[in-house]
């Protein structure tokens, strides 16, 4: 049985770990990554869209035209996309956050199964729980690198607000926020980093508390050897 101390550490650790898996759920789930107005000119009029949108879904919210306000639209992300590059980071984000969710999902298992019990293979142990948080925090770092890349490189917002005009105008200019769907990953970062600082302090106390155990006994074989 696992002593008292690493329970509580162990435990703390399972907490972070499992709190960081409920993060990217949530960011997988929701579609509030971006709100964007995009205004294009086409004639003597001009159109502006707002838009709302995450990796899946967009949701046209107002679309106005020559004064007018028109009805929006809501469409996969997949349709609204034209170029293969936009496409590309896309997807490439999304399989990042799912092997987020996986690593995450292991390194609250490790935690857990350590809370309990003294696993016998070492990678169960303090080794495994710095793997996978650090695969955690690396992958999610990508995923908030990558999504800005689309929005400001490769005019992500623009290819949607075409979509949801249905017709070919000259794009003016953008303005995007950042919503809260993007801004939770980071969190989910400080709580892999939460972790791994736990499970250091433990294993670091641990090995002081060894090395003193093991202190008596080499004074105790220098006066042997000395008598």
């Amino acid at each position: 049985m696992p002593t008292r101390q690493k329970t509580l550490m162990y435990g703390g650790a399972f907490l972070t770990s499992i709190a960081s898996f409920i993060i990217i759920c949530v960011v997988l789930g929701t579609q509030g990554w971006m709100n964007s107005e995009v205004s294009f000119s086409g004639g003597n009029s001009s159109t502006t869209v707002s838009l709302t949108f995450g990796l899946f879904q967009v949701t046209c919210a107002q679309v106005i035209s020559a004064g007018l306000q028109l009805s929006g639209s809501n469409f996969p992300v997949a349709e609204g996309l034209s170029s293969s590059g936009t496409k590309g980071i896309n997807t490439a984000i999304i399989v990042l956050l799912v092997l987020s969710l996986l690593s995450s999902l292991l390194s609250s298992g490790f935690t857990c199964t350590n809370t309990v019990s003294n696993p016998y293979q070492t990678f169960l142990g303090p080794i495994g729980v710095y793997t996978w948080n650090a695969i955690t925090g690396i992958l999610t770092l990508l995923v908030m690198i990558l999504f800005p890349v689309n929005i400001e490189g490769n005019d992500m917002s623009v290819e949607l607000a075409i979509k949801c005009i249905a017709v070919s105008l000259t794009h003016m200019r953008s303005e995007h926020r950042y919503d809260y769907s993007y801004w939770i990953l980071l969190p989910s970062i400080i709580l892999n980093i939460v972790t791994i600082i736990i499970i250091y302090f433990y294993d670091h106390a641990r090995y002081s508390k060894k090395k003193e155990q093991e202190r008596p006994i080499e004074n105790a074989s220098k006066d042997v050897i000395l008598f």
